[in-house]
Formats: C-alpha cells, sequence, structure tokens
C-alpha cells in the first residue's frame, strides 16, 4: 500500500472517528438537562432528570460559551454602549449560571463524596474563568470608557448604579494592575478557591467521623425521652442498635449539654465539637487556616491594602477596621460584664448543691438551664410541643402576607431534589407569581451545617420577567414519634430570620441580575433577616402559630409571659461568645504579620480581648466555615452591624403597630425589594427618615 493511499485511509478513518465523537457530544448535550431549555414550570431545574454525571460536561460548555461571550463583548468594534457591554454582560454565562447554582446549592445541602471530589475539581477551573473575565482589559477599557463619560449616557439610577459597581467589582478584582501581578493574583485567587472548598470538607468530614456512643441507660439521666429516642435511632443509622449515638451538631449536642447530668460526658461530646479541624489528622485546618490568612494579606498588598481588612471593609458599609472594632468593643463592654454576672451565679447554683468544682465552658447550658427554670419557672422543653416546624413555618408566611400583600401556596408537583423538601408558588395581591420558594430543613448527615438561604435563579426584569427561585436551608431535629419537628425558640428565631433573606430574594425588584436581592454588601444583608425574626419574638404573633401540635391548644399566657420576661436570659453569653468570633476574625485579618501557629495566635487573640475561660469563641478558627469557607472575612461583625439597623428599624412598628401599613410599605419598597439599586444607607434613610441609632440594640439585648 503506497504512503499516500495509507494517509488518506488514515484522514478517512480519523474524520470518521471525529463524526462519531461530534455525534456523541452533540447526543450527550441533547441528554444534558442544563444544555438545553427547562421544560418545567416557571423553568425550575429539572431535579429529577439531573444525574452527576451531567455536571462537569455542563461546567465545560458553560466556561466555554461563557469565555466566546466574554471575547465577543470585548472586541466588539463599535464605540461601548450600555446596552452592548453592560447589558451584555448581564446576559452572559446563562448556561454557567445554570449548573453552578444548581451544583453548588447541592453540594451544601446534599452532598456526596463524587460531589466534594467535583468541587475541588472544578475549584480553580472556575477561579481561573472568572479572572479571565474581570482581568479581560479590553473589557475593562469599555466599562472605563463609560465610566468617564456617565454623565452623558442620559441612565436611569440603577443603570448608573449597575455601571459604577460593575465597574468597582473590576478594579477590586485586579483588572488595573500591571501583567506580572495580575498573573499572581490569579494564582492566589486560585488557591483560595481550593483551600476553601477543602477547609468545608474537612469540618463536615469531621463532624459526621465522631460518634459518642452510649451502652448503659443510666448515661442517659436527664435527657428528654424525645432526645433519647432520637439518639437511638441515629445509633441504628450507624449499625448500633440497642445504643445511642449524640454527634457534634449543635441539634444532637445542645440538648445533651443542656439536660445531661453525667458531667464527664458533655466534656466528651463538647470538646468533640470545639476540636473539629484541630486533631492533628487528615482532616486538620490549621495549615489550611494559615495558607489563607497568607494568601488574603498578600493580595490585599497586591490591591494597595496593608491587610485584607482594608481591602475587604472597603467595599462595606463600615469602610474602616476602626469603625468595626469600635462597635464590637461598645456591645463588648455591657456583654461581657453580663457574662460574668451569669458565671457568678452559675457557680453559686454548683455550691449550693454540693458541688466541688468551677464552671467550666462544658457547664454552661446544664447550669443556664437550671437558672432559667429558677428564675423564670419554666423549661425550654415546655415550649417545644407549642412550636412545630409547619406552624412556624405557617407563622412566618402569614407575617410576610399581613406585611407585603404575598401569598404562599403549597405546590406537590414542582420539580425537588428530595422528597422531604417543600416547594411553594409566591404570588403578590394581583394573583401573580413574583418567585418559587423551596424549604428544606431536615438535618441530615450529608448535609453542611448551621442554616442559610441561597438562590437557584435571581430575580431580574430587564430582559424579560425573570421570577427568582429561593432557598431555605436549615438543620432542624427530625420528626418525633407523631411524625412532627418541634423546634426550640432559639430554632423559631433562626427560621423567621433565614426567612427574611429568602423575602429579600422573593421581594427583589432589580432590573439587573446583578443588584437584585440580597446582592448587597455583607454588613447590610444580615438587616432584612435579622427583621424578621423581631415578629417571632412578638407575644401577639407567637400566639397565631404556637399551638400545641397534639391538642391544637394556642400557647398559654402563662407560658408567653415566661418567654419573654427570659427574652434577655443569658445575653451575656450570647453576646461574649457571638464579639469574641467577630473579633477572631478582624485579629486575623489585620495581622500585617503571618500566622506561624493558628491556636497560639487564636488564644492570644481571644486573652487580648479579655474572653472568659468558662466561654469559648462561637466559633473556633478550625471550624469557622464563616471566614474560611464563606464570604464573610472580615465580615462576621456583620450581624452586629446589621442588627444596629434592625434594631432602630423595628421601633417604627412598635411606634406605629407591627402591621402598620404605610411602614410596611415603605420596608419593603426601600429594604425587602429595592435590593442594591442605590446607595444602602440612602434607602435605610429613606425608610426610617433618619440614619440608625445603637441604643435600641442595647436595649433589646439588656446591656442599656
Amino acid at each position: 500500500m503506497s504512503k499516500r493511499l495509507t494517509l488518506l485511509l488514515s484522514l478517512f478513518f480519523i474524520s470518521c472517528n471525529n463524526q462519531e465523537l461530534e455525534k456523541d457530544t452533540i447526543e450527550e448535550h441533547a441528554m444534558n438537562p442544563f444544555l438545553k431549555e427547562y421544560q418545567t414550570p416557571f423553568k425550575i431545574p429539572p431535579f429529577e432528570e439531573i444525574k452527576f454525571e451531567h455536571f462537569e460536561p455542563a461546567f465545560m460548555q458553560g466556561m466555554k460559551e461563557h469565555q466566546e461571550e466574554i471575547k465577543e463583548i470585548a472586541e466588539n468594534p463599535n464605540e461601548p454602549t450600555f446596552k452592548n457591554t453592560l447589558e451584555a454582560l448581564e446576559s452572559s454565562g446563562e448556561t454557567l449560571d445554570k449548573v453552578s447554582n444548581v451544583f453548588y446549592n447541592l453540594l451544601g445541602s446534599n452532598t456526596d463524596d463524587e460531589m466534594d471530589a467535583l468541587a475541588v475539581k472544578m475549584s480553580p477551573l472556575m477561579s481561573s474563568h472568572n479572572d479571565q473575565i474581570l482581568l479581560n482589559q479590553s473589557l475593562f477599557k469599555r466599562i472605563e470608557t463609560l465610566i468617564n463619560k456617565s454623565d452623558s449616557l442620559d441612565l436611569t439610577n440603577e443603570q448608573e448604579r449597575l455601571l459604577e459597581e460593575t465597574y468597582k467589582r473590576f478594579k477590586r478584582s485586579g483588572a488595573n494592575l500591571d501583567e506580572e501581578s495580575m498573573k499572581r493574583l490569579t494564582e492566589i485567587n486560585s488557591a483560595l478557591s481550593l483551600l476553601s472548598v477543602e477547609f468545608d470538607q474537612n469540618v463536615l468530614k469531621e463532624t459526621n467521623g465522631f460518634s459518642m456512643v452510649i451502652e448503659n441507660p443510666e448515661d442517659l439521666e436527664g435527657l428528654p425521652e424525645e432526645e433519647i429516642r432520637q439518639a437511638a435511632l441515629l445509633a441504628e443509622s450507624e449499625g448500633k442498635p440497642g445504643k445511642w449515638v449524640f454527634k457534634p451538631t449543635r441539634v444532637s449536642m445542645y440538648p445533651f449539654l443542656t439536660y445531661s447530668k453525667k458531667r464527664n460526658l458533655r466534656e466528651t461530646l463538647y470538646r468533640s465539637y470545639i476540636q473539629r479541624g484541630d486533631n492533628d489528622n487528615e482532616y486538620d485546618n490549621k495549615e489550611i487556616i494559615r495558607k489563607m490568612v497568607s494568601l488574603r494579606k498578600e493580595k490585599a498588598n497586591l490591591m494597595g491594602f496593608d491587610t485584607h481588612a482594608d481591602y475587604a471593609l472597603d467595599n462595606t458599609m463600615a469602610k474602616t477596621s476602626e469603625n468595626v472594632n469600635d462597635l464590637l468593643q461598645t456591645i463588648w463592654r455591657p456583654g461581657i460584664q453580663k457574662a460574668k454576672d451569669e458565671v457568678a451565679a452559675m457557680q453559686e447554683l454548683i455550691k449550693q448543691e454540693g458541688g466541688n468544682f468551677a464552671l467550666e465552658a462544658w457547664d454552661w447550658w446544664y447550669y443556664s438551664e437550671k437558672l432559667r427554670q429558677e428564675q423564670f419557672d419554666f423549661k425550654e422543653e415546655e415550649v417545644k410541643p407549642y412550636f412545630s416546624e409547619d406552624k412556624v413555618l405557617k407563622g412566618a408566611f402569614d407575617v410576610a402576607e399581613k406585611l407585603f400583600d404575598i401569598t404562599f401556596t403549597e405546590r406537590n408537583d414542582l420539580p425537588k431534589y428530595r422528597d422531604n423538601i417543600k416547594s411553594f408558588v409566591v404570588e403578590d395581591s394581583n394573583n401573580e407569581v413574583i418567585g418559587i420558594f423551596y424549604t428544606d430543613f431536615t438535618l441530615r448527615p450529608n448535609k453542611g451545617g448551621g442554616a442559610w438561604m441561597s438562590t437557584f435563579r435571581s430575580q431580574s426584569k430587564y430582559n424579560g420577567k425573570i421570577i427568582p427561585i429561593v432557598i431555605n436551608v436549615c438543620n432542624f431535629p427530625p420528626e418525633n414519634v407523631d411524625g412532627v419537628s418541634l423546634l426550640s425558640f432559639e430554632q423559631v428565631e433562626t427560621l423567621f430570620h433565614e426567612f427574611g433573606h429568602g423575602l429579600h430574594g422573593l421581594l427583589s425588584d432589580a432590573q439587573y441580575p446583578s443588584l437584585s436581592g440580597t446582592a448587597v454588601t455583607r454588613d447590610y444583608v444580615e438587616f432584612p433577616s435579622q427583621m424578621m425574626e423581631n415578629w417571632a419574638r412578638e407575644p401577639e404573633v407567637i400566639k397565631t402559630f404556637a399551638k400545641h401540635y397534639k391538642t391544637g391548644e394556642v400557647i398559654p399566657d402563662k407560658l408567653l409571659k415566661k418567654i419573654s420576661e427570659a427574652g434577655t436570659f443569658n445575653e451575656g453569653f450570647a453576646t461574649t461568645e457571638y464579639v469574641a468570633a467577630a473579633h477572631l476574625d478582624m485579629a486575623y485579618h489585620t495581622s500585617e504579620n503571618n500566622i506561624e501557629d493558628v491556636d497560639e495566635f487564636e488564644d492570644e487573640s481571644l486573652e487580648n480581648l479579655g474572653l472568659i475561660p468558662e466561654i469559648e469563641s462561637r466559633y473556633r478558627s478550625t471550624y469557622f466555615g464563616h471566614i474560611f469557607a464563606g464570604g464573610y472575612s472580615a465580615g462576621y461583625y456583620s450581624y452586629l452591624w446589621t442588627e444596629v439597623l434592625e434594631a432602630d428599624a423595628f421601633e417604627a412598628f412598635k411606634e406605629n403597630g407591627l402591621y402598620h401599613k404605610e411602614t410596611a410599605e415603605k420596608l419593603k419598597k426601600y429594604v425587602y425589594s429595592s435590593g442594591n439599586t442605590e446607595d444602602l444607607m440612602q434607602q435605610y434613610v429613606r425608610f426610617r427618615g433618619k440614619e440608625p441609632e445603637i441604643g435600641p440594640l442595647l436595649k433589646k439585648r439588656g446591656l442599656d
């Protein structure tokens, strides 16, 4: 056979193989739900069709499409306009958004080993992809051109805001750095992205990896019957029938610390919780923290800031670390004094009982509960039967309906990623659908700890009306023997808190997705959520949903009064542990030196603050996911900052009535619907008529 014929035949077979590959690719794309238009009600992701093998191809295709779209925008030969640059940017990346929104939501709430591994693989790729966009010089120059002539563009207020925020985002991402600095920045971003994923996975594995197994029924002394039953079910699920298992999760641990009479076991379980990520094993997070803090400082220096806190706070309401620390100290001083008084009261109780030991951190829940019973004559377990999950959620819906003229209708026909989550259609007063709301409340091993709100799709209307798809994820107790999940009052507040975030997304009325819903600064985003907690504490509201799950009896006024009177009970502890965590966050991110030993740094920082040994920081470094696996680095103070806003804001309802129509309309317009379409403090002032004052917060916490 001649060489020419051999070559022709080779080319023929290569062509045939390429055609087969291309055919396979086309077929794969046709079967991948992310790569075609959703044929579902309200274009909800078709969860039942989505398989694990769909994610990676969709990610790769989505990034490819997005880069092509960005190239077209950046290299457009026409003069930059708002439409061909800013609106084109807003429209880009649809496929990538679809797959990212589903993947990362499920990674937090419904993960497994395959998902975890893919997250590690995709993290540097996604980081690089984002950097290629934000560091694109041609694209940045088009945005810069528009900024320089913005006065002549005849833009609406929201369009001006989008232009300013987009320009700021590109600058803060390094678009004006030199080539060498850009290269280093992309390396840092990639490393930080991967380290963040690893940190989060380590915490989940440490949490799931520990079980305190009880074999002797006597070691269950003091525990409520339902907690014992749940521990037995947990033991069965771990292949330990006839035993009882307790885990280092708040749902499992807090009841045990509160009621168990076995002090040694309280210590064992508590230490398993606070040592997560700090056990010098394969899931240890100390080296990850050391690297992340160093990389963040280097990135801040590249961007022209001395510390990561300087860089992070430059784009917040607080602006400077001095302002943050001033707020923390204002709350810390009365908080720590109250905590010391609480320690003295509990130590006296130990003495009265004949105890010959000093109060320790793992004793706090047990003895504070005894004090609560002594001072207010009620147990936490007394109120739980009145707070069934379903009724509390209905109560939250009722508050939103009265305030904002919206309704929630449960639908069982909408796509879901698990059977035990719920879905609701949200409509306005004109019966027009404004959003879809999901709840995923039950604790399970493959769900991250804590509670959060997220979106499967953000709201916008510049390119046709797009309704938001919002989800609240919590870790509430499993159903009891009667098939009902009963909540503590703290969990009631958590439900209302996350629902507040949900309303921030559902009521959004912005033109552009980059400005809609919760796309606001970290020290503002908690304002709408914490605001909603206020209604959960009002006796008038509580009585609408606090009904005994068996008898339907409304919570007695006597018990309601006790809850109200105990509203600031243990507030010294709550304030101290929170401020300690916020201080620790700031200490890491204002440090101008590299961290050599994480444990030593943490101990020294908290000792300098004046933290007493009976209280630990709410989050120790090695499981402080907010700052090392979330978006709150140099931002954990935000909850307190926004609590100043919400405590001041709720005064308007105290003055005018809980559902005062005009006040509620202003709250909806300037807080829940406005997103980031205008300056956030201006929006607050338009609602309240003045800037916030700290007095209502101090009064609310009993620190005045």
